[in-house]
């Protein structure tokens, strides 16, 4: 939880945001505001050259900037895109398990997050600040609000569909896939014993999602895991194509004895719920 008056730091550890959304964010800026907040802005926000906003070793200086800055409380992530696995060989992650603050993003930020828990245990927030203006209902920034400020669950509450078993139990790992697969390989990867993988994609068909869920059976990850989650495939979904994310998964898994289930409520649309990577789960269906 967050209290009025605390400093939060507003960060682009992957792609540099457009310039042509600087008036979004300074409507996200008037709203974090209204609720008390104190929004303090890295110095590598905007797009400088081409789509980089700095280096890979000057964003991560700037993030470690704020892990050492007591009077932030949280640290959200506005950015995504492709940069953001190029930082974590320049994060001191003994530093931030010493300086633990919670860490907010979504998308490629699914590199950073997974990192953090692999290496310090951190439970950081699958999810993207800025629908906070990007929902025009109201509902997210009422969301965050009661869940952030007041300790209400709105924001984490969501509705998961059985698809396969009737409950599953265990640490949350994973987020996109596609850049959840970039850690392969790497130290970054947390193991997946006993772990719930949870999986949405923003692009890519049936061809891609097929490739990311074999390349994720052959890293041995549907043995090991306890369940299976399936957020939005929101280009697949949006196509109505066939087979579908949860079709595909069945097929590849090949387990009927292991748990799957699937909720509409996190991913990439402006109405996502927040899922709490690195921290335990109980689903029972």
């Amino acid at each position: 939880m967050l209290k009025p008056g605390d400093k939060i730091a507003l960060v682009a550890c992957s792609n540099g945001l457009p310039l042509s959304e600087k008036e979004k964010l300074d409507t996200l800026s008037e709203r974090l505001i209204s609720c008390g907040l104190v929004p303090v802005w890295s110095d590598h926000i905007y797009q400088t050259h081409s789509v980089f906003s700095a280096t890979a070793k000057e964003r991560a200086q700037a993030l470690m900037k704020f892990y050492g800055d007591a009077d932030i409380k949280g640290i959200f992530d506005l950015s995504g895109g492709d940069l953001a696995n190029g930082l974590l060989e320049f994060l001191d992650y003994d530093f931030i398990q010493k300086h633990p603050k919670p860490f907010w993003g979504y998308s490629d930020l699914t590199t950073v997050i997974n990192a953090l828990y692999t290496k310090t245990g951190a439970v950081s927030c699958l999810y993207q600040l800025k629908n906070l203006v990007r929902d025009t209902s109201g509902n997210q920034l009422a969301d965050f609000r009661r869940t952030v400020l007041e300790g209400y669950d709105d924001l984490y509450r969501i509705h998961w569909q059985p698809v396969q078993g009737s409950q599953m139990e265990g640490t949350v790992i994973g987020g996109n896939v596609r850049c959840f697969l970039k850690l392969a390989g790497t130290p970054y990867l947390p193991e997946f014993e006993n772990k719930l993988l949870f999986l949405e994609s923003y692009g890519g068909g049936a061809a891609q999602m097929t490739t990311y869920f074999y390349q994720l059976r052959q890293l041995g990850a549907f043995d090991k895991i306890n369940g299976l989650l399936l957020g939005t495939f929101t280009k697949m979904e949006e196509q109505q194509e066939t087979p579908t994310a949860v079709e595909l998964a069945l097929q590849i898994i090949d387990n009927p004895r292991l748990p799957v289930a699937k909720t509409q409520q996190v991913g990439h649309q402006r109405t996502s719920k927040c899922l709490m990577i690195g921290a335990k789960y109980k689903l029972v269906f």
